[in-house]
């Protein structure tokens, strides 16, 4: 069984992102960037279903600048088996991304692809969605266990209620929750066989993709200061400033 896992390179989630002075978007200049924490999750769970002899092959997409090799050879250290790179300087939206992924579906002809839920940059919980449409697959969003035996995956998603379970015939799209799996540390050696396993480079046009963004951003900007907290004395003190500051009681 082959399993394709999209990756997307954001910044790093230790650093504090900052807007630009036009406000036309967030400074990604000299920023650490690094790969989804979702899509990490996504890439250890392939690469466990790989050592429990599950799948046979992990096959890694990003798309994206050419910086993004650099998170495919990560995605590669950690256990995927080879990449392939949708290279393209435009902004990305979900649709554009998810359009891509199909056609590389189409191409590669995985039974299961695994992606993370959303991406830290953008928050958008779009794409695994969109592609499971495109492709008219059946879709698990939110797994926080996945199962796979018998041309069938089981996986368990966390919903308000509690635990549901859903069982989803192959192929199928599901996406990943933060506790899934705790993705294991990268090491040297890892690392150094990630920069031997090919990496495929290939266009937008060259599968037949328009990724035009179809939403333009006016502004974006910084969230207003929080005002800082007051302590109260009493319960009473605390009911006089809800009631008559804060007008909420």
């Amino acid at each position: 069984m082959k399993v394709l896992v999209p990756v997307k390179r954001v910044v790093d989630y230790n650093v504090k992102v900052r807007v630009k002075s036009d406000q036309t978007g967030v400074d990604i200049a000299n920023v650490k960037m690094s790969m989804n924490p979702f899509d990490e999750i996504a890439v250890e769970e392939a690469t466990r279903l790989k050592e429990k002899g599950v799948a046979s092959e992990v096959v890694v997409v990003s798309c994206g600048v050419a910086q993004c090799q650099e998170t495919l050879r990560t995605a590669m250290a950690i256990g995927a088996d080879r990449a392939i790179l949708a290279e393209t300087s435009e902004e990305l939206q979900p649709l554009a991304v998810a359009k891509l992924l199909k056609a590389l579906v189409e191409k590669e002809q995985p039974q299961l692809v695994i992606l993370g839920k959303q991406a830290i940059d953008d928050d958008a919980n779009q794409t695994g969605q969109m592609l499971a449409a495109l492709l008219d697959w059946p879709q698990a969003t939110f797994a926080s266990k996945v199962e796979v035996a018998d041309g069938k995956a089981t996986v368990t998603r966390e919903v308000d209620g509690g635990l549901e379970t859903l069982s989803l015939a192959l192929p199928a799209i599901v996406t990943t929750d933060l506790r899934l799996n705790e993705p294991r540390y990268v090491t040297l050696p890892n690392i150094m066989k990630a920069k031997k396993k090919p990496l495929e480079t290939v266009k937008p046009e060259d599968l037949g993709v328009d990724v035009k963004p179809r939403l333009k951003t006016l502004k974006v900007s910084e969230p207003p200061a929080r005002k800082a907290g007051v302590k109260v004395a009493d319960v009473a003190a605390l009911v006089d400033k809800l009631k008559n500051e804060a007008k909420v009681v």
